[in-house]
Formats: C-alpha cells, sequence, structure tokens
C-alpha cells in the first residue's frame, strides 16, 4: 500500500488547528469538513501524525467510501475492499459505528453487517474458514452519514487526548487536545507572557509549554498501530529519533499557572514532570483576587469554573467581576476564555473581539477572545 487515504479527526470547530499544523509539516490538505481533515500519506505518515498531532483527536485510514441504501448493498461494496491488505490472517478486529440523517440507521445492524462482510473477504483471500484472532487488533469504523458509508480503520488506538502525562485529573478537567486547541487558536508563542490563573490539572500550561518547546504530544504513549506488522520497527524508530532531535531544550519560557485548589497545584506539578516541562511552568497556589499583574504584555487563556467545575466558589458572579477588576486596565493583555456560562460577559466587562464556538465534551461552550494591544 504505497499510497493512503489519510484523516485526522477533531472535536467540532478544531479542524482549523489540525488543518494548519497539517500545512506546517509539510501536507496538502485533500479536503477537510466539520470535525475531519483529509490527506494523502504512506506508513510513514501514519507515525508521523500520531506523534504530532495535537489537537487531532484520531487518525484513520480511509478503506473506502459509497453509497448506500440496503443492508445488501453495504454488504458486497464493504466485501470489495481489499482488507486483507491490512487485517493479517491472525488479526482481531472489531467494528465501531455512526449512523446520522441515513436511510440505514441502525448502528448495530450496520456493524453487524461489516464486520460478516469483511469476514468473508478475508476467508477468500486467507483461504481460511476460521480465524484465531491472537495477533494484531484493529478497530474499523463504519460511518453512514447522509446514506454515504465511509469504512476507515483507527490507527490510534486510545484517543489522542491521552498523552501520557496525566495522573489525577482534577473534576472536569480539559482534554489535552482541547486544552493544544485552544492555545493554537490564541496568539501565544514562545517569546509571550502565558498565564492561566485558573489552571485545574495545568492542561493549558503544559500544553503551550510543549508546544513552545516542540514536544511531540504523543512521545510517552503506545498506538494501535505500532504492533501492526505492516509498519516496520525502522520506520517508528526514526520518527521518534525526528521527535526527541526537535525538542527545543535551550528555549527560557515565561508560563504562570495558579489555582486556589492546592491538590489541584499538586497535581499539576506531577503531569508538569511527566510532560518533561516542570523547568518551564510556574505553578502557585493563589485565589484569583491575590494575582498582582506587573508586566504591560501577555496572553491569559483559562477555563473558568463552570458546571461541575464550580467547586467552594460562594458564586461564579463573584470570580467574573474578579477577573474583570484584575484585567480591565491591562491593554496590552489579550484574554482567551472558554466558557459554558452565557452570564459571563454580563460581569467581565471588556467587549471580546471574537467568539468561537467549540465543544468540551458534548457540552457546547464559547471560546471568548479579547484583543490586547501589539507589545512594542
Amino acid at each position: 500500500m504505497d499510497e493512503l487515504r489519510l484523516y485526522a479527526t477533531s472535536t467540532f470547530a478544531l479542524e482549523l488547528t489540525v488543518k494548519n499544523q497539517l500545512k506546517d509539516m509539510g501536507y496538502e490538505i485533500t479536503s477537510s469538513s466539520d470535525g475531519k481533515v483529509e490527506i494523502n500519506g504512506n506508513f510513514k505518515d501514519i507515525a508521523r501524525l500520531n506523534l504530532w498531532l495535537r489537537s487531532a483527536d484520531r487518525v484513520f485510514i480511509k478503506m473506502g467510501e459509497f453509497k448506500a441504501l440496503t443492508f445488501e448493498e453495504l454488504f458486497e461494496k464493504t466485501k470489495e475492499i481489499p482488507w486483507e491488505n491490512l487485517i493479517t490472517k491472525d488479526g482481531k478486529f472489531t467494528v465501531n459505528g455512526k449512523s446520522v440523517d441515513s436511510t440505514l440507521f441502525s448502528v448495530r445492524s450496520c456493524k453487524s453487517i461489516v464486520k460478516k462482510a469483511i469476514v468473508e473477504r478475508l476467508k477468500d483471500k486467507y483461504k481460511k474458514e476460521w480465524f484465531e484472532e491472537t495477533g494484531p487488533e484493529y478497530t474499523v469504523q463504519i460511518s453512514m452519514l447522509r446514506d454515504i458509508a465511509t469504512l476507515s480503520i483507527d490507527t490510534s488506538g486510545k484517543g489522542l487526548n491521552k498523552r501520557g502525562y496525566r495522573e489525577a485529573p482534577v473534576v472536569a478537567s480539559l482534554k489535552e487536545t482541547l486544552g493544544a486547541g485552544l492555545v493554537m487558536l490564541s496568539y501565544y508563542n514562545k517569546e509571550r507572557t502565558l498565564l492561566d490563573p485558573l489552571c485545574g490539572s495545568g492542561t493549558i500550561p503544559i500544553e503551550a509549554a510543549m508546544i513552545a518547546k516542540n514536544i511531540a504530544p504523543g512521545l510517552n504513549r503506545d498506538f494501535a498501530c505500532k504492533h501492526w506488522p505492516q509498519i516496520d520497527k525502522d520506520i517508528w524508530k526514526i520518527a521518534y529519533q525526528e521527535a526527541y532531535d526537535l525538542i527545543d531544550r535551550d528555549i527560557k519560557l515565561d508560563i504562570t499557572g495558579s489555582d486556589i485548589d492546592e491538590e489541584a497545584i499538586k497535581c499539576c506539578l506531577k503531569n508538569a514532570k511527566n510532560a518533561g516541562v516542570e523547568k518551564d511552568i510556574t505553578f502557585k497556589v493563589q485565589a484569583l483576587n491575590d494575582i498582582w499583574i506587573d508586566k504591560q504584555y501577555g496572553i491569559v487563556i483559562t477555563n473558568p469554573p463552570y458546571g461541575e467545575r464550580i467547586g467552594d466558589y460562594p458564586t461564579l458572579n463573584r470570580l467574573y467581576l474578579d477577573m474583570d477588576k484584575i484585567f480591565k486596565k491591562k491593554k496590552g493583555w489579550s484574554i482567551y476564555v472558554i466558557t459554558g456560562d452565557l452570564k459571563f460577559s454580563s460581569f467581565f466587562k471588556r467587549h471580546y473581539d471574537r467568539e468561537r464556538k467549540l465543544y468540551n465534551g458534548n457540552m457546547q461552550v464559547r471560546y471568548l477572545q479579547f484583543y490586547g494591544e501589539k507589545p512594542q
């Protein structure tokens, strides 16, 4: 399989950050849609994408795409796909699925039909009636969207948000991929001062430091495709060596994370150490209204508590007023706030310059962007 059709999925509205990173990595985008960006590539690219993509959820190989209005159509067209190019004769595979606005709306039935069709194809190609399924694991995905079936194989395994550095997240922590996406949607760069005054388990400061130091987010985790015999071990060896060589170990960063919760800060310190950025971030126990800003320019990226994260604060209104008090005169500071609370803008008086609709888990949230003056 010299050329593969690959795509990365993401939370809705983060596909822009995925697309931008892919372009920075030298890839040509073949198509993009809500939560999905496609490229052409090979096994080397699969390794690179899994190691490097910061805001993507997973990387898939697209095996086939076709219209299917009946289960017979789904079966026959699935069976035509050369699954033997990837799934070994001892391979174990499961099928996941979803269906949106399609005639074939039963996900359970679609999964069953796809599984049966693949098994029949493999029986024909491997000349076997029974498979031990003791070898590498593969996850096939059937996605029905407006009667178009897309069949893919997941190369990542666990979601790419599972970086391997988080030991014990605090309540309602941001996913690492979302945290990275927030940083990538801001004007932060390694020369700027960054503050998260409500840092929770430290996701935003840690992801910012990893971006600034050019640390590949997938260095400390496993991937499903690492166990596939089709991807030579030398491919992974080269990909990992490239990633280690590209880390900027000499850079000096100005990143601070603070939180009123002492246990949360302890968690931050552990997570930062696991991520290899413990010397690049200052974490401290500090109430929001005790923060003193003495620099003319800087960036705040933060996720104020709402819903599950209200914790011990008397009222969210007081918290928002404190934020307004601290930052309203800091014209050189850009403020980026992700919030699910529609009341936030009523208390934080500075008018936002841009609003993005994102999702934090299943909750729709707003990413409010307040641009400060450019550093002189």
